[in-house]
């Protein structure tokens, strides 16, 4: 057996390993954070990318959905940019959240049918208040997933993730450290962003349901 093949094997396992926790905080809390958890060659990749994207590539973020989204820079003041697998690391990213999709219908019937994801740059000062990802029976995002892309990160760079239930009791508080992995369902959990101190990067996605009639087409965002 070659080496190309044991690394393979390898990467296969942790990766199977990884669903498997995710899956079982998902049934048994809602959510679920892991530390240095995705493989570092696939963090690497879209380290590379979202550095190499010039300014001009990233957009102000906006709140609410199609003809309600708009940008207020009292709730949220990050820049976006949607990745649609064009880069190999867009791609290879694609591919694994696709591997998670399978995983998490297969074990948790989710009826997970879609994703949505794009790099998100926090500035120095950048915030994102308090907010839901999704309104119960008003959306039909189903689980958030987070990955950060920032090395050598320090509880003194802020930025943190603040997850809180439905009596705004803080649960967790997420340092937005490189190859860290969140995930959370969308409609049950307020989170926000804490005021970064330093350019922060991460990639942010959505698997969503299928939400198409016979006179509309849901399109991915």
């Amino acid at each position: 057996m070659s080496e190309m093949s044991d690394i393979a094997i390898a990467s296969q396992a942790r990766e199977s390993e990884l669903f498997a926790k995710l899956a079982q905080d998902l049934c048994e809390q809602g959510y679920s954070v892991q530390l240095n958890a995705v493989d570092l060659t696939l963090c690497e990749q879209l380290f590379h990318c979202v550095h190499d994207l010039t300014p001009e590539k990233f957009t102000p973020a906006g709140i609410g959905r199609e003809q309600q989204n708009m940008h207020n820079r009292f709730v949220r003041n990050d820049t976006i940019c949607w990745i649609d697998g064009v880069s190999e690391a867009g791609a290879d990213w694609l591919g694994f959240a696709e591997r998670l999709r399978q995983f998490l219908n297969q074990q948790l019937f989710l009826g997970l049918f879609s994703f949505e994801t794009h790099f998100a740059h926090y500035s120095p000062g950048d915030f994102y208040r308090k907010h839901r990802d999704a309104f119960k029976g008003e959306a039909n995002r189903v689980l958030s997933v987070v990955l950060y892309l920032n090395p050598g990160w320090q509880s003194s760079d802020g930025g943190e993730l603040v997850i809180y239930n439905d009596d705004n009791k803080e649960l967790q508080k997420v340092l937005p450290s490189f190859a860290t992995l969140v995930v959370f369902l969308s409609e049950e959990f307020p989170h926000e962003v804490l005021a970064a101190q330093r350019d922060r990067y991460s990639v942010t996605g959505w698997f969503r349901l299928n939400a198409s009639s016979a006179d509309k087409i849901d399109p991915p965002r």
